[in-house]
């Protein structure tokens, strides 16, 4: 069994699903899952008509509306809607999409998992019905009946005993045989969701379709897992700031995962560990180039080939926390502070502490930092600059940071043996 991951970048037109197609099309050699994420930037989109989220109706209709026209456009060119199932299934969720977010607000979090879960609902079920259309015969499966989690809304932790057993009674019974035609089965499921015991949508974290796709592959014990993605394979640095770019061949599961954790946009923080702990390898491949070698995460030694790595992180805020009382930062306070941040489930990129201050680097969220500075104000002084950018090496020297850097005002650094990061005004 084979597992395919695609981004919304491969989904985000009528004609990146024929390539989509194409590829899944090829795969005649075992079972296959594939996982897919919402299209474009439809989650953007989603979360700007989450119950309580600033703004009108007139915008939340506006808003809607245009997440609905942007998936009926691609249907238009996909299908004849004149006899189509599946704009027929579409409509109704975008009716239940209508009404999801018209709901009184609860809870941010909570909200946001059952607001903007239908991005990777209506994907799927766009994209498998096309597939079963032009002959490619697959099963649409509901990921929220499969992966587990706890309520932990936005990053739901997974309960990997209990999806392993859903995963093979939702998924492994389907898998299991060749079609009569001597085909193997096709799976397509949902990147980024997941459910509880209450039935509830949870979420695994922003761009956590990787994540979700590592997940499967460790419940069914997949031969491996292909992320298809609009870039070559793992590059040293994002092509939106380096125009000389060196395509990394392999890379240590170790390797990965700490790319990852400081934000490398090709995977997902959490993606390597499961496949890790089963020796699965994670493939990095190019859906404009299928053919094309891309890279490999596993059991390595280390990166080849050698090369610094850079990884940038836009739209940062660099908190300063000090308590009111002119306490030293010591345990106690810490311990507030950061009971605060697991209750609002914000990821801290980058910390520091003095005697009487503690700064932190997060991505910015207007409620999210909204709520965090109500819940310390009482306590703390907070002070705050915006629209900063945290830079990431590995493997750095003094000229490349230098270099990096240059003129740019420095907010906060930290050095390590491999490892520089630093919060520059952008």
């Amino acid at each position: 069994m084979k597992v395919f991951k695609f981004g919304g970048a491969s989904v985000n037109s009528a004609a990146a699903i024929r390539n989509v197609a194409h590829i899944v099309g090829q795969q005649k050699d075992s079972p296959l899952i594939v996982v897919i994420s919402a299209m474009g930037k439809t989650t953007n989109l989603l979360e700007k008509v989450i119950p309580g989220v600033p703004g009108n109706e007139q915008e939340r209709k506006t808003l809607v509306r245009q997440v609905t026209d942007y998936h009926m456009s691609i249907a238009d060119e996909l299908f004849d809607k004149r006899r189509c199932p599946t704009v027929e299934r579409l409509s109704e969720l975008f009716d239940q999409l209508d009404c999801a977010t018209q709901k009184t607000p609860t809870t941010y979090n909570f909200d946001y998992d059952q607001v903007v879960s239908y991005g990777e609902i209506i994907s799927t079920t766009l994209i498998s019905g096309y597939l079963n259309a032009i002959g490619i015969t697959n099963t649409w499966v509901d990921v929220r009946t499969v992966i587990r989690t706890n309520e932990n809304y936005r990053e739901g932790i997974v309960d990997f005993g209990k999806s392993s057993l859903l995963a093979h009674d939702k998924i492994g019974m389907l898998t299991e045989k060749k079609r009569a035609d001597g085909s193997y089965p096709i799976v397509v499921t949902q990147g980024f969701i997941a459910g509880t015991d209450k039935g509830t949508t949870t979420t695994l974290g922003r761009e956590g379709s990787d994540y979700s796709a590592s997940i499967l592959s460790y419940c069914l014990d997949a031969e491996n897992m292909t992320i298809w993605k609009d870039v070559p394979g793992f590059l040293n640095a994002d092509p939106k700031y380096f125009k000389n770019t060196v395509k990394i061949d392999r890379i240590p599961f170790n390797e990965a995962i700490e790319l990852a954790y400081y934000g490398a946009s090709v995977i997902h923080p959490k993606t390597v560990k499961p496949i890790q702990n089963k020796g699965i390898s994670l493939n990095i491949k190019s859906f404009l180039d299928p053919q094309a070698e891309g890279s490999v995460i596993g059991p390595y030694e280390s990166i080849a080939p050698m090369t610094p790595l850079y990884i940038f992180k836009n739209n940062q805020i660099l908190l300063s926390i000090q308590p009111k009382d002119f306490s030293f930062i010591a345990e106690d306070n810490l311990q507030t502070i950061f009971a605060v941040l697991a209750r609002l489930n914000i990821r801290v990129n980058l910390m520091q502490n003095s005697a009487l201050s503690f700064s932190l680097c997060i991505d910015y969220n207007d409620i999210l930092i909204q709520q965090l500075r109500r819940e310390l104000e009482n306590d703390f002084r907070l002070v705050y600059n915006t629209g900063l950018q945290l830079i990431t090496i590995r493997y750095y020297n003094q000229a490349i940071i230098d270099e990096i850097v240059a003129d740019r005002t420095i907010l906060l650094q930290q050095r390590a043996r491999t490892t520089t990061q630093i919060l520059v005004e952008n």
